[in-house]
């Protein structure tokens, strides 16, 4: 009957400490906004194939954490609220959406497949967080971006891309449609320069 006992308080015992455990916080998760305001090139379709890649990133970023900068050099997230994707990943396929959009190079992949290509597109994701200055506020989209030749992982060009958009409001809505209008910004220069390095440095086509 001891023995009993002790187990049945030991049952107790386990029942009410699980009851304290803290609730998981709920959040809110955001996909980046459809882009907007772009309109497709008609210049001439290339014949050169591209894969992109997702970017490095700190560990800061490379998350679905929604990073902010209040002050000084301090890393912060908006709690209760979260990316769909880690920031790489957002920034990446909204940069794959541009491109089939523009057109003018259609034999795209990323690095999800296994598809050999003459070009590929890297680098580093230097920032994508919303940044004080005092009381004003911006989303701030930093990449380095490489455009590299794919057979022997040789870099062609190189290049720094930073977007800084205002926000008038900070609430965390507000700051995911920034973020949307941040990113359609430096899609656009990031496809225009990658054309125009692949036009120049992309292997010629085979016979």
């Amino acid at each position: 009957m001891k023995l009993i006992r002790i187990v049945l308080l030991a049952g107790f015992t386990l029942i009410s400490s699980c009851s304290i455990l803290p609730k998981p916080e709920p959040f809110e998760v955001y996909r980046l906004p459809s882009a907007q305001g772009a309109s497709a090139n008609h210049g001439t379709p290339q014949r050169w194939s591209l894969r992109l890649s997702k970017f490095q990133s700190g560990e800061a970023l490379n998350s679905p954490s929604i990073a902010v900068i209040p002050q000084g050099d301090v890393i912060s997230h908006y709690q209760g609220s979260r990316w769909s994707d880690p920031a790489p990943v957002l920034v990446r396929n909204r940069l794959l959406e541009g491109f089939l959009h523009d057109g003018r190079v259609p034999l795209l992949s990323t690095d999800d497949s296994i598809f050999q290509t003459d070009l590929e597109l890297g680098g580093r994701l230097q920032a994508f967080q919303t940044e004080y200055q005092g009381t004003n506020a911006s989303a701030v989209v930093r990449l380095d971006a490489l455009l590299v030749r794919s057979y022997d992982q040789r870099i062609l060009a190189s290049r720094r891309f930073e977007v800084r958009q205002p926000l008038s409001d900070v609430q965390v809505p507000a700051v995911v449609v920034g973020f949307g209008q941040a990113n359609d910004q430096l899609t656009a220069q990031v496809v225009n320069w990658a054309v125009e390095q692949g036009q120049k440095l992309a292997p010629p086509p085979r016979p």
